[in-house]
């Protein structure tokens, strides 16, 4: 690098300029998340062809670039931090963790050891252990910090997987699957995407697997579950993805306790379920399991890029996905890359800790409850216009449909291009639907209200199309 462009970029750290222009462009997005179209205007994604260009021959000017991504960028991005987001189950965000992000973001802090980041050794420590409290899981249970719920649903597995061969006599690790001993996988037909994908990296193949039929709500049918033996592993969810159904935890944890069997609990926004007192009954029976995956930016609404592994079993989850290497390290500290699969990680954990040290107990309660009162609010204000309620609204989701799968559909478009609000589409028994999912601290009745005025007129339009 010349002396000329690291002069230049010394100058950049030290005037500040840059960074209080990105603070003013950010501050003027917050201020109009509330008003702006919830998905980009037609014009916004033209504009993106602006960014259309070869890669730069030279250098450029630092302060230039982020004036066009603030131009053009922020108007496509999606108003997710507003209170009118209800497509996929993404979350809003606090603002001590996001302001906690900023902070930390100058840190750049990689976090995979104790000996490259004391700091997030210590909070990944102390937060697995509210974590632990929280959800009420046993004192053996440890954490690792991932990317995301795909990422945790994999660590799970693996660490499933480690114990099973290892109660075998199998060294997965060195020798493979050639000639190993058959594990045994069950799921619901109705299990996230997430989990074929996951099953289908550790190679385990997906036409394997036990597929068990679901009842009306999306619930695992107990009855249906065949029997299970020490090389099973069950897998069950805390929030269908569609209806936000819970399986029967307590009952089927207990039968595969009973046999040695290993239970993973997909819960990537339903796990957040146990922190909230007046919900806590869906979650009854999960500090039964081995293993739990779910996300930190959804239901809680830190910001993105914050998954959760939490497993009861150290050891497996450790040989799963340990790394070696004659530059590693190791302390008798807490070595976060011990439980997850990155070596390289930035400090996420930094906002998770700000999030649950900002709500406490109390906070969290109210907030995971309070995202079931408004999705309760948006199916009572839809059936009372005429809406089709499809499902149990025992969560955040409210499966919504018309009197036709081609009216659905319509409603469906006409509402994402209001810009009022935003909804998905799904499947669900055979008919289209439209999947709205209660996510945002920043939700408010008014929100709702305004959202359902919105998918009343976006109804009518389909109606007349």
């Amino acid at each position: 690098m010349s002396d000329d462009i690291r002069k230049r970029m010394f100058a950049e750290m030290q005037q500040k300029i840059l960074f209080d222009s990105a603070r003013d462009a950010a501050y003027g997005y917050a201020d109009t998340a509330q008003q702006r179209n919830v998905f980009p205007t037609p014009r916004a994604l033209e504009d993106l062809a602006i960014f259309d260009e070869p890669l730069p021959a030279e250098p450029g000017d630092a302060l230039q670039i982020l004036r066009q991504l603030d131009e053009y960028g922020g108007p496509a991005t999606v108003a997710q931090i507003g209170g009118r987001y209800f497509g996929l189950v993404n979350g809003g965000v606090i603002p001590a963790a996001l302001a906690v992000r900023w902070l930390t973001d100058f840190w750049d802090q990689n976090t995979p050891l104790y000996l490259s980041s004391p700091i997030a050794a210590r909070l990944e420590e102390i937060t697995e252990g509210w974590l632990r409290q929280l959800f009420a899981l046993p004192e053996s249970t440890v954490a690792g910090f991932v990317s995301g719920s795909s990422l945790s649903i994999l660590c799970g597995l693996a660490a499933a997987r480690q114990r099973h061969f290892a109660t075998l006599g199998w060294d997965v690790n060195r020798r493979g699957f050639v000639d190993a001993p058959r594990l045994r996988v069950i799921a619901s037909r109705q299990a996230h995407g997430t989990v074929a994908k996951a099953l289908a990296l550790l190679g385990f193949g997906i036409d394997n697997v036990e597929w068990v039929e679901a009842d009306e709500q999306g619930r695992i049918r107990p009855d249906r579950v065949p029997r299970m033996d020490a090389s099973t592993i069950l897998l069950l969810q805390a929030g269908n993805v569609n209806s936000g159904a819970f399986d029967d935890f307590e009952k089927l944890c207990r039968a595969a306790r009973r046999v040695d069997a290993w239970v993973h609990i997909d819960g990537a926004f339903g796990l957040w379920a146990a922190a909230a007192s007046r919900l806590r009954h869906l979650t009854r029976g999960i500090e039964l399991a081995d293993s739990w995956s779910f996300d930190g930016h959804k239901t809680l609404n830190t910001p993105y890029d914050n998954g959760i592994i939490m497993c009861r079993d150290r050891d497996a989850l450790a040989n799963a996905l340990h790394a070696a290497g004659a530059y590693i390290t190791y302390s008798d500290n807490r070595d976060g890359m011990l439980h997850t699969p990155e070596m390289s990680r930035r400090g996420r954990i930094f906002e998770l800790w700000a999030t649950l040290k900002y709500l406490g107990r109390s906070g969290t309660d109210d907030l995971v409850y309070g995202l079931h009162q408004r999705a309760r609010q948006f199916a009572d204000e839809l059936e009372a216009e005429g809406f089709e309620i499809l499902n149990d609204v025992v969560f955040n989701q409210v499966l919504v449909a018309c009197e036709s799968d081609a009216l659905t559909e319509g409603t469906i478009r006409h509402i994402q291009q209001s810009g009022e609000c935003w909804v998905g589409g799904t499947q669900w028994r055979g008919r289209s639907v439209m999947r709205v999912s209660v996510c945002s601290w920043a939700t408010t009745e008014a929100d709702v209200s305004r959202s359902v005025a919105a998918f009343v007129a976006a109804r009518t339009r389909a109606r007349g199309a």
